[in-house]
């Protein structure tokens, strides 16, 4: 291919680019513009009322999370990506919720991080592309940095945003990562897709803290995703007995939504889960050390909430759970627990021992 920027030439690499893409583990690959308007003024209004919690980073950068040339000048056009997560061989999600001696982790963390997977495939795709082109400017991200990923995934017809917020595919379902090229190619974009929700309100309706207050607006406060990892401090006892034995994030909008009975397995084994997490007994969990947290949890998502709220979420699950000698017993040996935060969360399960006799 000619090194220029013809529409030609971008038109090819496009199609180019997309079979990179497939080869590189990606199951789908869009471009859009960087024209954000009208997601910069929904996050205006979602900030406005404190929906973010404490994620003050939602905050920062100024302009630069929806204008995306202020972030990488020069920014044309971004590039999308999928990569489909949901491993087939874990244990039915359903039958982990309703086992209160097991603790439920969110589908997408029970492997590898995704993080370092998704990056490090984005950059191989990034350097393919350059080589076919003079000139290019790039930067990826997944997660990462103030980027827009859900409305540049609408914006470029990987999906779009379903009334729980996650971006859902009428061929896919929502278990799938995103992950972002900032580029100064003209790549040719691609269409947007409609929304395909229509009058369900099965996530709506199933969320156990009630945190999409309304179609298409979450309050991160009341979400057990950011209860169980965003969230660095005490957890609101309110909150507490909703959250059952969920200790790491939340899937049960997901869960229900009717377009991911077309969800497919992915073809990632850094996904599948490790260390029998995907059904894990929690009396186990809370026995480990932070050493063994730590070791056991190397190169996974859930090593970055720390071993304080680990052990934090675990004991409003005990909590939660159907009361026996044994988890009085293990709730009660951590009442000395360095951490004053553990300690009171240890303190609330076992009141709510005392409750049940």
């Amino acid at each position: 291919m000619s090194k220029v920027k013809t529409v030609l030439a971008m038109n090819e690499l496009f199609e180019q680019a997309k079979e990179w893409g497939l080869e590189l583990g990606f199951q789908q690959l869009g471009v859009s513009d960087i024209d954000l308007k009208k997601a910069e003024g929904e996050l205006k209004i979602w900030l406005s009322k404190q929906f973010h919690g404490e994620m003050d980073y939602m905050t920062r950068h100024g302009t630069k999370r929806t204008r995306p040339e202020a972030l990488i000048p020069g920014t044309v056009r971004v590039i999308t990506v999928r990569m489909d997560y949901w491993p087939e061989e874990s244990a039915e999600p359903w039958g982990v919720i309703n086992d209160d001696k097991q603790g439920f982790i969110s589908r997408y963390a029970l492997g590898r991080d995704y993080h370092k997977v998704m990056r490090k495939r984005l950059s191989k795709l990034a350097k393919k592309i350059e080589s076919e082109v003079d000139d290019m400017a790039y930067r990826v991200f997944c997660d990462s940095a103030p980027v827009m990923e859900k409305a540049l995934a609408q914006k470029s017809g990987i999906g779009w945003q379903g009334k729980h917020t996650n971006i859902l595919n009428r061929e896919h379902g929502s278990y799938f990562f995103l992950g972002e090229i900032y580029t100064n190619l003209p790549l040719p974009v691609t269409e947007p897709t409609a929304d395909h929700c229509g009058s369900c309100t099965a996530c709506i309706d199933v969320c156990p803290t009630q945190a999409i207050v309304a179609p298409y607006q979450v309050d991160a406060r009341r979400c057990i995703s950011y209860l169980t990892i965003e969230l660095k401090g005490s957890i609101p006892e309110i909150f507490r007995p909703m959250m059952g034995n969920r200790i790491y994030g939340c899937d049960d909008c997901q869960l229900v939504c009717p377009w991911n009975k077309f969800a497919r397995p992915t073809l990632e084994s850094d996904y599948l889960p490790r260390h029998d997490l995907d059904s894990p007994q929690l009396l186990d969990l809370f026995s480990w050390d932070e050493a063994l947290f730590l070791s056991r949890f190397e190169g996974s998502p859930i090593r970055r909430i720390g071993f304080e709220s680990w052990l934090r979420n675990i004991a409003v699950a005990l909590g939660n759970a159907t009361s026996n000698p044994e988890i009085v017993e293990a709730l009660q040996a951590k009442l000395s627990y360095p951490s004053d935060l553990v300690r009171e969360h240890v303190q609330w399960a076992l009141e709510q021992h005392l409750v049940k006799g």
